[in-house]
C-alpha cells in the first residue's frame, strides 16, 4: 500500500510540475514584457520633426517633445528647413513612426506648448541619447530637466570633433551667422 501511494504522488508531483511549467510558458510567450520601473509604454504614431513625435498613451494622443535635444527645423512657421534637418526628422521616422517605445519623464512632464517632455527609450537605448551621438542634434538643456545631460555633452564633444551630421556645417544647421 505504501508503494502504490508513493508511486500516486510521485506522478502527482510530477504532473503538477508539468503543468506549472506548461502555464509560465505560455504566459511568458503570450505578452510583452513590463515596461522598466518609471517608463511609460505608447505607440508612436506620428513623427512631427527630428525631436517632437506624436504618441498614443493611456488612449490618448499626445505631443511629446524630446528632452536634451534640439535637431535643426523643419516645420517651423515662417522658417526655412535648416541643414540636416530633413535628415534629422527621417531618423526618427525611421527609427521611431509606429514603434512601441517606452517614455521617461524628468522633473518637468510638460513645456509652455502643452507637450510631454521626455526621454525615448527603445529597449535598453536612449534614443534622444542616439540623436546626439550620430549628429542628428545639438545638446538644448533646460533645468531643472538635467537628468541625462553630462552624458549629452560628452557625446556632443565627440560628434562635433568627428564632424558628424549637422557638425559638417553648424552655422548653416542653426543658422548662427546672422
Amino acid at each position: 500500500m505504501k508503494t502504490l501511494r508513493r508511486c500516486f504522488m510521485r506522478k502527482w508531483m510530477i504532473s503538477l510540475a508539468v503543468l506549472l511549467s506548461l502555464v509560465i510558458l505560455l504566459t511568458a510567450c503570450g505578452s510583452k514584457p513590463a515596461a522598466v520601473a518609471g517608463r511609460e509604454r505608447v505607440k508612436v504614431e506620428r513623427i512631427v520633426d527630428g525631436d517632437t513625435l506624436e504618441v498614443t498613451m493611456k488612449g490618448k494622443k499626445e505631443k511629446v517633445r524630446l528632452i536634451g535635444v534640439d535637431t535643426p527645423e523643419t516645420k517651423k512657421p515662417n522658417t526655412p528647413v535648416m541643414f540636416y534637418g530633413k535628415e534629422a526628422s527621417a531618423y526618427t521616422k525611421k527609427r521611431l513612426e509606429k514603434e512601441t517605445v517606452e517614455l521617461e519623464f524628468d522633473v518637468d512632464k510638460k513645456d509652455q506648448y502643452d507637450r510631454l517632455l521626455v526621454y525615448v527609450w527603445i529597449g535598453e537605448e536612449l534614443f534622444n541619447r542616439t540623436l546626439v551621438q550620430e549628429g542628428y542634434s545639438r545638446i538644448a538643456t533646460y533645468p531643472p530637466n538635467v537628468k541625462y545631460v553630462d552624458a549629452f555633452k560628452k557625446d556632443q564633444e565627440t560628434a562635433r570633433n568627428k564632424k558628424k551630421g549637422l557638425w559638417k556645417d553648424y552655422d548653416k544647421a542653426f543658422d548662427t551667422k546672422k
